[in-house]
């Protein structure tokens, strides 16, 4: 078993091309400890968080590494405790297999010493991440301010679908940033939308950046490194696991400066993100559902009993953000000139209630297309559901 060694030696050995160019030995051997310390901790330990805020990566290290009775800020109890969680992962081989995975992926280390490094992600205090493990653009993590965070439900239905790109799809499109998850469903939609408008997009993993989750998004989490980032503050090879899910869910809520939940179950965990962004004193905003749909039970949930901004469309979410007015040209009414809800406009009469088969037929969609944009249509006004099918609201042709 090889040794631990704290030097800067060692620290340039461990490191490779991670070593940034001129950097000094202090310097160096601090992200050599702050990459250490992401080894030793799970995500969000304010144990940990604490003492290095107090004492520094590389002192907090030493303090750990020689034991005794206490260490400032923590009470002796809480030092011990620290010790038998972090001394067991503290296997030099480990680290150093971690760090050449990084290496070989071309994967980037940022450190809150690091000009890259986001500074809202302060707001954490002894949650925060010791450092980011990033696959793609570095400099990406600069640029979210301000930004958006789009999540929900992984089982989303085809409404969710069709609410999360329209609304990351709009936002990417003019320039707002979109932070998601990389999880099957909202978050996979968003990113698809802001990826296929040319926007920032920015992916927040539970595991190590190295290894996509699920692996059905491995070619979407490969174009999101192409052109944004793919983020996590556990080393390369770390697996994710349930806390760390959750764990991840407040480095979403803490980099971007608003959440809007899209869909959520009565106990999903986007609801998780909802709690951190409340705590951070970010934006909140949720999409209201079909009334019947238990995917909508958890934002509706937020709308009653946390005060969530109800957000029906990309400008309700500028709103949030406080920016002014829409980026996008459209007509006086505000509808696009030719699109997909055009056309299931166009199949609905005012008069006769036709079945979502019937409109799909008319509109030469698919039904699961025709129903999402029925559903939105329906939370504008502009189309009535009736026991005999939909119709167009008055007028609203």
């Amino acid at each position: 078993m090889t040794r631990f060694a704290l030097d800067a030696v060692a620290a340039r050995s461990a490191l490779g091309r991670i070593v940034r160019p001129d950097e000094a030995d202090d310097a160096l051997l601090d992200r050599y400890a702050t990459v250490v310390w992401s080894h030793l901790v799970e995500p969000g330990d304010s144990a940990a968080g604490r003492l290095v805020e107090t004492l520094g990566s590389v002192r907090a290290l030493e303090v750990v590494l020689a034991g005794g009775a206490r260490a400032d800020p923590l009470t002796p109890k809480e030092f011990d405790d620290g010790r038998r969680r972090w001394l067991p992962r503290l296997q030099a081989e480990q680290i150093a297999l971690s760090l050449r995975a990084a290496e070989k992926g071309r994967i980037g280390l940022v450190t809150p010493a690091d000009d890259e490094w986001p500074r809202q992600l302060h707001d954490l205090g002894p949650h925060a991440p010791h450092c980011l493990w990033v696959r793609g653009d570095v400099g990406a993590l600069t640029r979210l301010r301000p930004s958006i965070a789009i999540v929900g439900a992984r089982a989303a239905t085809s409404y969710g679908d069709h609410v999360a790109i329209e609304l990351a799809a709009d936002l990417a499109g003019s320039g707002v940033p979109v932070v998601s998850g990389g999880a099957f469903g909202i978050d996979g939609a968003a990113h698809r939308a802001a990826l296929h408008a040319g926007g920032l997009t920015v992916a927040l993993l539970a595991g190590g950046v190295d290894r996509a989750y699920p692996a059905g998004h491995a070619s979407l989490v490969d174009r999101i490194a192409l052109s944004g980032a793919v983020v996590s503050e556990v080393p390369c090879g770390a697996a994710p696991t349930k806390w760390r899910f959750l764990q991840r869910n407040r480095l979403i809520a803490a980099l971007t400066d608003a959440t809007i939940v899209v869909e959520a179950g009565w106990r999903s965990g986007s609801l998780n993100t909802a709690g951190h962004a409340c705590a951070l004193a970010r934006g909140l905003g949720a999409v209201p559902g079909p009334i019947t749909s238990a995917a909508s039970a958890g934002t509706h949930r937020l709308l009653r009993e946390y005060g969530a901004s109800c957000i029906t469309g990309a400008d309700d979410v500028r709103e949030l953000l406080g920016i002014a007015g829409s980026t996008r040209g459209g007509r006086d009414d505000g509808r696009p000139p030719t699109d997909d809800t055009t056309r299931v406009r166009d199949a609905l009469s005012p008069r006769t209630a036709r079945s979502a088969a019937d409109v799909a037929a008319r509109a030469g969609m698919s039904p699961a297309e025709t129903e999402a944009i029925l559903g939105l249509l329906h939370l504008e006004g502009a189309a009535v559901r009736t026991p005999g099918g939909w119709r167009a609201a008055s007028g609203a042709e």
